[in-house]
């Protein structure tokens, strides 16, 4: 599973015209899942989201995890992460697991980060087309790859 972590001061997403997931301060997960991903890696990715020390403390250090804040976490599934671009310039997307593969890849990293936080998150809608906004706090923006563990 590859994830992009955006710390954010709030973000939604749309699915025709209709907000679907909302969230204020926290972080806006992007996540690409490969069909050589499995249940440790989201055991693994979630453990590691939501312990992950990028917000301030009171002297302004990042140091402080989404579970010190109280934060939220909107994921989104983007299967356009796992695009290799290495031939030509239209990107090949044949590592991206299929639904059959990625869906309950998902939904497991859902109950997840709930179970870690000890509360619901907020999702976007699998396989939509989906218009995601958001207002990047710092900016910072986090690239882990389950691949890259060590």
């Amino acid at each position: 599973m590859k994830v992009v972590i955006q710390r954010v001061t709030q973000a939604s997403v749309k699915v025709n015209q209709a907000t679907v997931g909302e969230i204020e301060a926290g972080l806006l997960v992007l996540v690409g899942i490969t069909h050589l991903d499995a249940v440790e890696d989201v055991a693994w990715l979630s453990k590691k989201i939501v312990n992950l020390r990028i917000f301030n403390d009171e002297t302004g250090k990042m140091n402080r995890s989404l579970l010190e804040i109280e934060g939220n976490i909107l994921l989104v599934s983007q299967f356009t992460l796992q695009a290799s671009t290495k031939k030509g310039n239209r990107p090949a997307y044949i590592e991206a697991a299929p639904p059959k593969v990625a869906i309950p890849l998902y939904e497991r990293l859902i109950e997840a980060l709930e179970n870690q936080l000890g509360r619901p998150i907020a999702t976007g809608a699998f396989g939509e087309d989906m218009q995601v906004s958001l207002c990047n706090d710092g900016p910072v923006t986090i690239v882990i790859d389950t691949k890259n563990k060590i």
